[in-house]
């Protein structure tokens, strides 16, 4: 297989950039490969884990995108790369019961966009690996979701025979946005899954969860006030938060901190910190001490001629000289920069001149979700501001659309949001099954 442009990686900068430069320029010279077949908004994995996100509503297929949008899908997985020979190997794929799908294939390219995002760095905490779940793919949150169903069963089952210990304990490490934003989300679905069958559970009393953060407070690269009404609105749901608290051991059923705290837990979820997957640094490119692959201002990776990598897994810098944040919002104009080189590039002129810059038009925490409150920071010439509320709650649902919008395109992203406003209406607000 050959293709002009391979792009290595469908979260949201990687499938927006392949979706508008298969647009322009069509599926004979834009490739996308995939380790899995349909793509989700990573921001919206803790909604999936607590129940209420339905995956097979929400999962996008690459090969219907492939198809609409103007490119080549490839599934499979990247397991080596020969930079010198323009080619990478995909691994092949095989079912379940273990009968080879797919073999094993190797795909020539002129230009090649790594953009494999980031999964959990667990910095050597004992048992953390083992006993806990990271949401960094569907599969997490679908193994979450099932799990938190069976313990929700087990503590209703419990109170119905009088048992003196029943409930559950929750324990979330990390004070980040995916933690704060999965506790809030958690304690809502639980009153909800109470209204549909579990009613014997009195949700803030059975339902027990605690967020643990190592620094003095949670969202700890957000302005204070930001972190504060956080602070707020979890306390308000009943949701334990415990700052400067540094992990030293978890175990099957408890974590235990460094000063010898012991917090039960029946559920632990792991948000402390991420790092690039591993596997980048078996392919011969200059990574840094986070797994991470250099980059320089135009987004190409050191040393290495027609390697461009964007998202969690570059380590990229900003016009002041410090790491760009992994978000979504950097993904994303880093995919609109790429799209600029590339088109300059087909269109017979050189690559830009200026080089990526990186823009914090601000950041967002949900804190729950029929009940949601914002938060807002962000900066333009120099000023700040926060905004809390509905207001808040909008612009961050207005984020997921703008990033299906990309993908999509406009009539299809109405359709799709009108639509889902109408299965909401017909279907349980959490999933039972």
């Amino acid at each position: 297989m050959q293709s002009e442009i391979v792009i290595v990686g469908g979260g949201a900068g990687g499938l927006e950039l392949a979706c508008k430069l298969g647009q322009k320029l069509g599926p004979g010279k834009v490739m996308l490969v995939d380790s899995r077949l349909y793509h989700i908004w990573k921001p919206s994995l803790h909604e999936v884990a607590a129940g209420t996100l339905d995956i097979h509503q929400e999962g996008l297929s690459y090969q219907m995108l492939a198809h609409d949008r103007g490119f080549t899908f490839v599934y499979g997985a990247m397991t080596a790369l020969d930079a010198g020979a323009h080619q990478l190997t995909v691994a092949p794929v095989a079912a379940a019961d273990g009968e080879e799908v797919l073999p094993e294939r190797r795909i020539g390219y002129k230009s090649l966009v790594i953009a494999v995002g980031s999964t959990s760095n667990y910095f050597g905490v004992p048992g953390a690996r083992e006993h806990t779940i990271s949401l960094n793919a569907t599969e997490d949150a679908e193994r979450f979701r099932l799990r938190l169903l069976r313990l929700l069963a087990q503590a209703e089952q419990d109170r119905e025979d009088g048992a003196s210990r029943s409930g559950l304990d929750i324990v979330i490490i990390g004070g980040g946005a995916t933690g704060v934003e999965l506790a809030a989300e958690l304690r809502e679905a639980s009153g909800v899954y109470a209204a549909y069958g579990f009613n014997r559970l009195q949700v803030q009393r059975d339902v027990r969860i605690t967020l643990l953060e190592g620094a003095p407070r949670i969202l700890a690269p957000l302005p204070e006030r930001v972190s504060g009404a956080a602070t707020r609105l979890l306390d308000q749901r009943a949701i334990k938060v415990v700052p400067d608290c540094r992990v030293a051991a978890i175990a099957t059923d408890h974590v235990t901190d460094s000063n010898g705290n012991v917090y039960p837990a029946d559920l632990c979820v792991w948000a402390a910190g991420i790092r690039a997957p591993e596997f980048l640094g078996t392919l011969g490119l200059p990574t840094t001490k986070g797994g991470q692959l250099e980059v320089d201002g135009h987004l190409r990776v050191n040393g290495v001629p027609d390697v461009y990598a964007l998202g969690d897994c570059a380590a990229c810098m900003d016009g002041n000289g410090k790491p760009v944040p992994p978000r979504a919002q950097a993904a994303h104009q880093q995919a609109d920069y790429l799209l600029k080189t590339f088109m300059n590039m087909a269109s017979g002129y050189p690559p830009q001149k200026h080089p990526y810059v990186y823009r914090d038009y601000g950041s967002l925490v949900s804190i729950g979700h029929q009940t949601t409150v914002g938060s807002l920071m962000g900066s333009l010439r120099g000023a700040s501001w926060f905004v809390e509320g509905f207001m808040a709650r909008i612009m961050y649902l207005s984020l997921h659309l703008l990033h299906h919008k990309a993908v999509l395109g406009t009539m299809r992203t109405g359709l799709m949001a009108f639509g889902r406003f109408l299965i909401r209406r017909t279907t349980p607000l959490v999933k039972l099954h």
